[in-house]
């Protein structure tokens, strides 16, 4: 592995992001979406798969790095034996095309400074023609064009296929990049001012975050895990992205690895919740408008996930010329789960818009219609197994979690229509199906002997998601049933402390080799169910543990390997930094917030 995940930082604009590791170099991005080819791919290669240096002269990892403060703008900084230099990286809101902007500042001496440039379209499989042109250099291949210029002028040279210069900078001096993308056909896009784009990211993140309404402990972590998710958004449709990568392994090695620059509908309750609370009302509309712009059409064709704009053909394949991180092959891009089906959306996503009703959100004329179709099919529909919220290959099944959700969207259902008369409904076929599927799941998927509910009906294994029980109302914190699923959980999908979603050894149920790391989202889960059930200093100690997990910039992948002691998975992950926002929330008060 080049670095670990941990070692990087993310900058972006709200429609694509980068990977920016300790030692300078940007070693992901996708343009001009989160989900088009990268154009460095390094993270998931090497140097020649794509990647942009900028550093001093022989240096390894930086001295120190950090975001300024309630913002996306990162600073890097080495101290060398001739002085110190500080690198400022960023992407400046877009007008009509990306950019990424590289301010280097000698902080004290005299420090040489080389940039070693290396694009690679289409994940790293593509060199493009490189020619000078009006002061830049201009890469092209096919659709994608790159260009490249420095203010003020530094000289430029190839080698290796690569784009190099090199200079030096004393106190106070700066020379800035610009590296923009257009399509190959259309004329070079407006000159971005780098430094007047940097003081208007500052100013624009900070009017952003100063907005959020939580002041309780751990803010910072809070207003971090706000700023990732404002990151993680795709700001033309509101859509927001699972993470910025695809492949990261969940287990260093192994072939767990997928394709996570889509939008899930699993997490439409957790943001809305998250954004909602957090005083951030436009972007919870924003986001409440793409699902139900996304869902629209046939119920019995909802999908799992969809793409930015509300994309439903996400065919899976495998890029062979990328070895992966840390040697973990298939490199994938595109999602095959997007084809299952998983009862537990239909939960979600009448748990999202009732959410967004009670919390005051604007309504939508088709709203209720989209909402009533979904309940007339699933009401016929909600027997069959499926493939459940984990998204397993190894065959459906009656999962227990799924079930619930089944649940939840009836009760979701009927309160609409008791609290709104005026709506049409099936109100008595919906409190019937709600008592049925309550009554079924007390039946089956509870295991008296251990005093637990499990993964699916007549199993013996465990899953992480039944602790969403109580929170999702299903049945109250106090009842033993919930108390002892808790501690069922907490015993046998222990990782360190830490929870993993579900067995990955029980035979045949997700169809899938080797294992995986701590599930993050789970961990957080644990913490609300513990603070439900009244062990609040445990509740506690567990999330500030959870909270010290995070790298040095404060993001969150999707898991941690407590034994190499790493994150692991994509990264960031937008569902973890949900689980830690929505955990404060539960934890120190909605009088906090909100």
């Amino acid at each position: 592995m080049n670095a670990r995940i941990e070692d990087y930082a993310l900058i972006g604009d709200e429609q694509t992001a980068a990977l920016v590791g300790r030692d300078g170099s940007i070693d992901w991005l996708c343009l001009p979406r989160f989900d088009s080819g990268a154009c460095f791919a390094k993270l998931l290669g090497d140097e020649n798969h794509g990647h942009w240096r900028i550093a001093p002269e022989g240096a390894g990892v930086c001295t120190r790095r950090a975001y300024r403060p309630d913002t996306l703008v990162l600073d890097t900084e080495w101290e060398t034996a001739e002085g110190t230099v500080r690198v400022t990286d960023l992407m400046p809101q877009r007008d009509r095309a990306p950019d990424v902007v590289r301010i280097v500042e000698g902080v004290s001496g005299h420090v040489t400074v080389h940039s070693t440039l290396r694009l690679r379209f289409d994940y790293g499989s593509i060199v493009p023609w490189m020619r000078r042109s009006d002061g830049h250099r201009v890469a092209v291949a096919g659709p994608d064009s790159v260009w490249l210029r420095t203010d003020p002028h530094v000289d430029m040279w190839g080698e290796d296929f690569g784009t190099h210069c090199e200079f030096t900078v004393a106190k106070g001096q700066q020379v800035a990049f610009v590296l923009t993308w257009h399509p190959s056909h259309q004329p070079r896009p407006p000159l971005v001012d780098p430094h007047e784009a940097l003081s208007a990211s500052v100013r624009d993140w900070r009017r952003w975050a100063s907005r959020c309404h939580y002041d309780g402990p751990y803010r910072d972590a809070f207003v971090r895990s706000l700023i990732t998710l404002k990151a993680l958004t795709y700001a033309p449709t509101g859509g927001i992205v699972a993470a910025a990568t695809t492949s990261l392994p969940e287990e260093p090695g192994g072939v767990r690895n997928w394709d996570y620059r889509y939008c899930w509908l699993r997490d439409s309750t957790f943001t809305l919740g998250a954004l909602l609370s957090a005083g951030y009302h436009k972007e919870a509309e924003a986001w409440r408008d793409w699902l139900v712009r996304a869902v629209a059409g046939d119920p019995a064709e909802l999908q799992i996930m969809y793409g930015l704009a509300g994309e439903r053909r996400l065919p899976e394949w495998e890029l062979p010329w990328l070895p992966g991180c840390a040697q973990s092959a298939p490199v994938r891009v595109g999602n095959g789960a997007v084809d299952q089906l998983q009862l537990d959306v239909y939960g979600e996503v009448m748990d999202s818009l009732s959410l967004a009703r009670a919390g005051g959100l604007p309504t939508r004329p088709h709203m209720w219609a989209i909402q009533r179709s979904l309940m007339e099919f699933l009401a016929s529909a909600w027997r069959q197994p499926d493939e459940g919220l984990w998204e397993v290959r190894g065959g459906r099944r009656q999962f227990v979690h799924s079930k619930v959700m089944v649940w939840v969207a009836a009760d979701r259902a009927v309160r609409t229509l008791e609290e709104h008369p005026e709506l049409r409904g099936d109100l008595d076929g919906w409190r019937a199906m709600r008592d049925e599927v309550h009554r079924e799941v007390c039946e089956q998927g509870y295991d008296p002997r251990r005093n637990t509910f499990t993964q699916y009906y007549g199993s013996r294994e465990l899953d992480a998601a039944l602790l969403m029980i109580p929170l999702v109302g299903f049945l109250p914190p106090d009842d033993p049933r919930v108390t002892g699923t808790v501690d069922a959980i907490r015993a046998d999908l222990d990782h360190g402390g830490l929870l993993r979603r579900y067995d990955t050894d029980a035979v045949g149920v997700d169809g899938m080799p080797g294992g995986e790391g701590a599930f993050l989202a789970c961990s957080f889960w644990l913490a609300q169910a513990l603070h439900a059930t009244g062990r609040e200093e445990e509740a506690r100690g567990l999330f500030e543990r959870l909270v010290g997990l995070t790298n040095d910039v404060g993001l969150l992948a999707e898991e941690y390997d407590p034994d190499l002691r790493c994150q692991v998975g994509n990264f960031p992950q937008a569902f973890s930094h949900i689980a830690l926002v929505n955990t404060a929330l539960t934890l120190f008060g909605g009088d906090q917030a909100g």
